[in-house]
């Protein structure tokens, strides 16, 4: 949990330092699994996840870092995810922007997992979202590989909200073997905090189908709550 602890230190010394608390943020979840594109990620076992992120004033570009438990299995000495992120934001106008970034997935400590860049550009609609994602070397393996994703939320009241999700994992890493994902999601705000329940999954089948817990990619129902500091 070294990465954890390092990522709590952060926040702190950034809070104490004055900071502009319109600068930064940190969220923080609980989660009963971690999720990632319909995959299991921590063995079908709860997830404490925590975000450090800081905007640079009106430019619309940040930067951050997210940190997870993760279990990969039995004989994998990965159990720590460590991500590191940066993203620029275009407004058009009050409807449509775009985006760019990228995210580097480090595990540290770890010989079996293989960290690696993806890099994003997308577009924003009102609550409708679209992303195009590539990596050059998927877990530092030899082939490339692309996601497309698009995601929408509905607001039902000023407390509940809905959001759908649907992605496609395409490219050489996946060999002719592409996955589609799906995830709906139910919020709801009770003071600082978001509860949410989760349902997701993948069309993945044959030798694909993954049932064990580690990683995990069939129908499934998570449920979690979250908080962002500073709370206003």
């Amino acid at each position: 949990m070294k990465s954890m602890k390092h990522l709590a230190l952060v926040i702190g010394l950034l809070a104490l330092s004055g900071v502009s608390q319109a600068q930064f943020s940190s969220t923080w979840t609980a989660v009963s699994d971690y999720d990632f594109r319909g995959f299991s990620q921590s063995a079908e076992k709860p997830a404490l996840q925590a975000s450090a992120d800081y905007a640079f004033g009106d430019s619309w570009f940040s930067i951050g870092a997210w940190a997870s438990n993760v279990d990969f299995g039995k004989g994998n000495d990965g159990n720590i995810e460590l991500d590191l992120y940066a993203a620029y934001v275009g407004k058009i106008n009050d409807t449509f922007s775009w985006t760019v970034g990228f995210t580097r997935y480090n595990y540290p400590g770890s010989n079996d997992v293989g960290e690696y860049f993806e890099y994003y550009a997308g577009f924003n609609a009102g609550n409708f979202g679209f992303k195009q994602w590539y990596s050059d070397a998927l877990f530092d393996g030899p082939d490339s590989a692309q996601y497309t994703e698009a995601n929408y939320t509905q607001p039902i009241n000023d407390k509940f909200s809905l959001a759908f999700h649907a992605g496609y994992a395409w490219g050489d890493a996946w060999d002719n073997n592409e996955l589609f994902d799906y995830a709906v999601q139910g919020n709801y705000t009770v003071g600082h905090f978001s509860l949410f329940a989760k349902f997701t999954g993948t069309d993945a089948s044959g030798v694909y189908k993954t049932t064990t817990r580690w990683n995990n990619n069939q129908p499934r129902v998570l449920v979690g709550v979250a908080t962002t500091l500073p709370w206003k």
